[in-house]
């Protein structure tokens, strides 16, 4: 059973081991997005992909991101994906993890499930595909989680969570099914009452999977919050001091009462109306709810502080570094916080889009290979 496991604020940089022990080598695009076909071979340091906007930097990344968790960081479904008038697509990720070669294969279809095969063998949950590599995706838009709805929150933490323990994805999976059923049956009611005693069997189920999934939440966020303490600190020079809390929708030890309570009210609206699809996380800088009340620089300040510490959680749970994806987030913040990610991210293997090179050349950034992409074509710089 997967346990929490206790970590410690950053360690210097000084501590840990120089070599990478989790790098993605190449990647190979067929039909994707805006690219018939495309090939290309990664620095283990920093890789960055310039270019002018809607040139397809970001289909890079996120193909990178599709290849490890199965899902677009968009939320975008696989027809979307698939290059326009074509009816599949394939991805080939070639990873190196402890001196141990592996190739993912993923086969996108327009009306049909994707195929997934693992050093050429097909898999048959995409869960099996976590754990070979972790990545973490931040782009402009995670600069804005803090004052956005729950629901961004949530999928925050169902990203990093099921990347790293495939017990949570299950039950998180299961729990989504069973939510689904529910829902439908509450709306079948209205014109079949008569089926209203077959709802303790869904209700029985939802109990069972909503608790781990709160269960797993809870460590998650305790653990997050252990880290983000110091690097909130030095963010704002010592001056703000943040924490982070797991709220629950409905508490663990009450969800059978409260759905129970609420049946009614289901009933009349026809939906689930409680349980951990409606969870949230809190963050309090200096006494004061941020999501509310904090300026938008606290706000953004907050979410890169979140970003680092879900870098150095994925770091320690994980004993891998992850591979950062970096999709145009410098040019959206201020010189101070472009030099405390930069700094943080020297010895991770990073792909970074961005519009120009000058960010980097101001901050004297160590840059290992540049890409010029250009309307779907990708092209080696001579600058790298």
């Amino acid at each position: 059973m997967w346990s929490p496991i206790r970590v410690k604020p950053l360690k210097s940089r000084s501590d840990r081991l120089v070599g990478k022990s989790m790098i993605i080598e190449s990647i190979e695009l067929k039909n994707y997005r805006n690219y018939k076909e495309l090939h290309m071979e990664f620095n283990q340091g920093t890789n960055i992909l310039y270019g002018d906007n809607a040139q397809g930097k970001t289909n890079i990344l996120e193909a990178v991101y599709v290849c490890c968790t199965s899902k677009s960081h968009k939320s975008a479904k696989d027809r979307d994906i698939i290059r326009f008038n074509q009816d599949e697509s394939h991805i080939k990720l070639q990873i190196r993890k402890n001196n141990v070669p592996y190739r993912i294969d993923m086969h996108l279809k327009k009306n049909k499930p994707k195929g997934i095969a693992i050093n050429g063998v097909p898999i048959r949950k995409a869960s099996e595909l976590f754990g070979i590599a972790n990545v973490v995706f931040f782009s402009p838009e995670d600069l804005n989680i803090i004052k956005n709805g729950p629901s961004e929150r949530r999928r925050f933490i169902d990203m990093e969570l099921c990347q790293l323990n495939k017990l949570y994805v299950h039950s998180l999976v299961q729990y989504n099914k069973v939510l689904l059923q529910r829902n439908k049956l509450l709306k079948e009611l209205f014109f079949r009452p008569e089926y209203e005693e077959t709802l303790d069997v869904w209700d029985m189920q939802l109990v069972n999977y909503g608790r781990e999934v709160i269960k797993f939440r809870r460590d998650f966020i305790k653990q997050l919050n252990e880290i983000i303490h110091a690097i909130h600190l030095s963010l704002t020079g010592g001056r703000e001091d943040i924490t982070i809390s797991y709220e629950p929708y409905t508490p663990q030890d009450q969800m059978e009462d409260v759905l129970k309570r609420n049946r009614a009210q289901d009933m009349k609206q026809k939906t689930t109306l409680s349980g951990p699809h409606r969870d949230d996380i809190s963050f309090i800088v200096n006494g004061i709810d941020i999501r509310r009340f904090g300026s938008q620089g606290q706000q953004r300040t907050a979410a890169l502080s979140l970003k680092l510490s879900e870098l150095e959680l994925v770091k320690q749970l994980s004993h891998n570094d992850p591979i950062l994806l970096l999709d145009d987030v410098l040019s959206e913040l201020d010189s101070s916080r472009q030099n405390h990610l930069l700094s943080a991210i020297k010895h991770i293997q990073t792909m970074i889009t961005c519009t120009g090179l000058d960010d980097f050349v101001n901050n004297r950034f160590q840059i290992d290979k540049v890409f010029k992409v250009i309307d779907g074509t990708v092209i080696k710089d001579r600058k790298s």
